[in-house]
């Protein structure tokens, strides 16, 4: 528990039988509850290594979900514990656990209710290993956003994410995609709802064994991120509200 709250990591995982066991064993388990990690029909032994490694809460998809699908389980079951603050932890160690503290404490001690490991912050990115054409999509996405959401986040996409229960029960993550726009979509809800987040410097990591989507990917998830953009100012705008936002 910490301050009295419980806390959960939640594992998306798909093909991370080779990073699993380096990720889960710098989680910090001194203020972390329970972990869930859901399978989304890997190729892999990410199921065989996860069973080893004694995680008690394992969600084998029978089929491919998608990774917006996996979170979507992620959530429910995290919900479904009991869950007072859930940080989202991806399996292929390109985000560091020993975050978790600094992310965790925000939200236990009442100051945000949404936390963000932000690559962009500080000067890491590049030197990190992000690809550079990912680097100019990211600021030219996030820039576009900034503007027509009213906000100021430095990156709307990274996968490392702390949230509240609260927020969690007040969007409505399951009207949104299970592809990879997921993610995008969900910080518009929040966003809607009228939550602040918050952000901290995380490193960046880029290697052969962690997740990255090709430029074909890349493309199609920037094009949701402009839709999911232009949705949120015409819903905040009170022109046309889209179904994610209900």
């Amino acid at each position: 528990m910490l301050l009295g709250k419980k806390l959960t990591i939640v594992m998306p995982a798909y093909n991370a039988a080779k990073t699993l066991e380096q990720t889960y064993n710098e989680i910090p388990f001194d203020i972390v509850d329970e972990v869930i990690l859901v399978d989304d029909c890997s190729k892999d032994e990410t199921l065989e290594v996860a069973k080893k490694l004694g995680i008690k809460h394992i969600i084998k998809h029978d089929r491919n979900k998608g990774y917006g699908g996996n979170q979507k389980t992620c959530y429910n079951k995290a919900l479904e514990l009991g869950s007072d603050i859930v940080i989202m932890l991806h399996p292929d160690y390109q985000y560091t656990p020993k975050l978790i503290h600094s992310m965790a404490y925000l939200i236990a001690n009442g100051v945000y209710e949404v936390v963000l490991g932000s690559r962009i912050l500080g000067r890491g990115a590049l030197k990190g290993g992000m690809p550079r054409y990912k680097y100019i999509f990211n600021r030219l996405l996030t820039m576009f956003q900034n503007i027509l959401m009213r906000q100021k986040l430095s990156e709307y996409h990274t996968g490392y994410r702390a949230f509240s229960r609260k927020v969690l029960e007040s969007v409505n993550y399951m009207s949104n995609s299970d592809d990879f726009v997921f993610d995008n979509q969900m910080l518009a809800q929040i966003f809607y709802k009228g939550f602040e987040i918050a952000e901290i410097t995380c490193p960046t990591k880029y290697f052969e064994e962690a997740s990255s989507i090709n430029f074909r990917r890349s493309v199609k998830y920037g094009l949701g991120v402009v839709a999911t953009s232009i949705k949120y100012f015409l819903a905040k705008n009170k022109i046309y509200r889209d179904k994610i936002f209900d």
